[in-house]
């Protein structure tokens, strides 16, 4: 078996292969398209990696989460738009939704005045960003529950087949 590594500071694609207990070698037979030496590249931020790679490797070591941080961290364009998500239990996602969701649900009138005209004027703006901001914590709240129910699908916690299915069946109804 080899040794682990020593170095402090390791990137997520580092500390997740380890966390399988990979070598670089077994990794890259895991990986099939990516190469030991490419690897290391990655671990030791010598290189980024590429989209697909992000995608092979959140596939393979059964971690979804790895896609977020890419597109989150390191896409250029992701830094701007997607915020970064981290997997919580199922309790504390459905919690904070519902927090998010009540307090828009409180709202929703202000935004109405504010929205009716199509314009926001600066006696609006403060109440306007406030509910930008409500907005964006529905929206991290249900890009946290979609990572939860993708790493339970990669975990085999929840039946893959069987959550087809019933996605198909909802979108035909």
């Amino acid at each position: 078996m080899a040794r682990a590594s020593t170095k402090e500071n390791k990137n997520i694609y580092h500390k997740t292969r380890e966390s399988l207990q990979l070598t670089r070698e077994t990794a890259s037979e895991l990986l099939q398209s990516i190469t030991p030496e490419r690897i290391e590249k990655i671990e030791n931020e010598r290189s980024l990696p590429h989209p697909d790679e992000v995608r092979v490797m959140a596939e393979k070591y059964k971690q979804p989460g790895l896609c977020n941080y890419y597109c989150a961290n390191q896409c250029p364009i992701g830094r701007q738009y997607v915020p970064e998500v981290k997997i919580k239990d199922l309790s504390q996602i459905v919690l904070e939704m519902l927090a998010s969701l009540n307090s828009m649900s409180r709202q929703k009138e202000r935004l109405i005045e504010i929205t009716v005209d199509g314009k926001i004027t600066g006696d609006e703006l403060q109440d306007f960003i406030h509910i930008q901001e409500e907005l964006e914590g529905i929206s991290v709240a249900v890009e946290t529950l979609q990572l939860w129910a993708e790493q339970m699908l990669a975990n085999g916690m929840i039946d893959r087949a069987q959550y087809e299915a019933c996605k198909r069946k909802r979108i035909k109804d």
